[in-house]
């Protein structure tokens, strides 16, 4: 089907899909997938990789996600699609290279939702070890899924209550923290989250932008607020809007709890660089030390809850995205089927992939390290193909108006700079796992070609 045709059919509400999500819906999802205390579970690492500038680290990251945020913002406005970077790209850049950037990003919305099934079982177990983690993790998935196939109003009012408690436990955090630092005094420097705590030496540069590649995988969902484009209500510029704040505030809560954190680590970062096996649960041991177990088990507790409804917004988003390259027949046609408004085969086929990756991890010691080390390098070579599309669609094809030098080229371009950068600064296995799912894509798109090239 032609790129006008799919637009009018949209125009025209015959998508399949309902309109029912607002602002405050957008913002729900976008904040539940990023989870609001996302660097809990990475900032050991962060901390001993930044030479303890884990705040910067954040600062840096906020500030290059921002590009990717502003030509999602772009794009929406004049592609407003479900299927989100897909259907960007297939607009400024060409049929190929469309299915290219949803290929890509299949790997991390069927992984990353992975991850956050695996977290909450993983927290689940800890707290009830009698239950074994992957079936918590099983039942996560199901439990998150009934919600989907539900729809997407109904599971967004669920998911602002997980959301609210979420908030309440971050904002007793910092209260907590600003208690104890007002009591105590900081382990480390005031200045230290944002210069480096001096235990490995003079503050490095190359040391914070490597910590970088690695504090991205916080943001990773934020996006997903995309592809529910044709299922909100009042237009298009409240998805850009919904973005926009999401990372900004997203931002402001990973540094000001990093910040928070750090001060409060009596362990500097050089030893943690030493004993890789404190970094993960540094955060926890952190609380427990400066304020007491009690704040760590309320911590836990909620991100047990908040990692299972991080997941649902990913599945919601995979869903949404294998929904539009079944439409148009990218994959099988029967993933655009809708019920009721909701693109139940496609989530299906979603929960059933995330299902059997989570539960795969869960019963494997090296589980979460597998999964974790490749979700990245799928959204990030989707957001170049984004980035590239801003610049085909209004500099190339010139089909938005006057073009905005600025706007349409220079940041774009930037933007894919730093996704470049970041891919590279990537781990060896994300970048071999990313090149190999990247050709059994094209090798895909070939056979799609080759089929469709073939007079009927």
């Amino acid at each position: 089907m032609s790129e006008t045709g799919t637009q009018a059919r949209t125009a025209e509400g015959e998508s399949g899909l309902r309109r029912s999500l607002g602002f405050r819906d957008l913002v729900v999802y976008g904040l539940l997938f990023i989870a609001p205390m996302a660097p809990v579970g990475v900032f050991g690492t962060l901390d001993a990789k930044s030479h303890g500038a884990v705040a910067l680290v954040y600062v840096v990251a906020t500030i290059a996600m921002a590009f990717t945020a502003f030509s999602y913002a772009q794009m929406v406005r004049v592609v407003p699609q479900a299927g989100s970077v897909f259907a960007y790209a297939r607009a400024g850049l060409g049929n190929g290279a469309g299915f290219v950037a949803g290929w890509m990003a299949m790997l991390d919305y069927v992984l990353i939702p992975a991850v956050a099934y695996l977290f909450s079982g993983v927290a689940m177990n800890a707290l009830v070890p009698e239950v074994s983690r992957w079936v918590w993790t099983a039942l996560a998935v199901v439990v998150t899924t009934l919600l989907n196939l539900w729809g997407v109003r109904a599971a967004a009012r669920v998911g602002f209550l997980v959301l609210a408690m979420e908030v309440v436990v971050l904002v007793v955090f910092v209260v907590s923290a600003l208690v104890v630092l007002a009591r105590d005094g900081a382990e480390r420097g005031w200045l230290s989250p944002l210069t480096g705590d001096g235990s490995q030496g003079a503050f490095a540069l190359s040391a914070v932008l490597g910590a970088v590649s690695v504090a991205v995988l916080s943001y990773l969902g934020f996006d997903a607020i995309a592809s529910f484009a044709e299922e909100v209500t009042g237009g298009s510029a409240k998805i850009a809007r919904a973005l926009l704040f999401c990372l900004a505030l997203a931002g402001v809560l990973f540094i000001a709890q990093t910040y928070l954190v750090a001060l409060l680590e009596p362990v500097s970062s050089a030893r943690l660089a030493a004993e890789p096996g404190r970094q993960g649960a540094a955060f926890y041991d952190t609380l427990d030390a400066a304020v007491g177990t009690w704040l760590h088990d309320l911590v836990a507790v909620s991100k047990a809850i908040g990692a299972a409804f991080a997941a649902l917004a990913g599945q919601a988003a995979a869903g949404r995205l294998l929904f539009a390259m079944g439409r148009d027949r990218r994959l099988p046609h029967l993933l655009s089927r809708t019920h009721h408004g909701v693109p139940r085969v496609a989530l299906l086929c979603a929960a059933v992939v995330t299902l059997v990756a989570a539960v795969w991890a869960a019963r494997r010691d090296d589980g979460m390290d597998q999964l974790v080390s490749v979700v990245d390098v799928g959204a990030l070579t989707a957001f170049t193909l984004l980035h590239a599309s801003v610049v085909g669609w209004f500099a190339v094809g010139r089909r938005g108006g006057p073009v905005s030098w600025w706007r349409h080229v220079l940041v774009p371009v930037a933007g894919a700079a730093i996704t470049v950068a970041v891919i590279v600064e990537a781990s060896g296995t994300a970048q071999v796992v990313g090149a190999a799912w990247l050709a059994v894509g094209l090798a895909v798109l070939a056979v799609q070609g080759s089929r469709r090239a073939v007079p009927s």
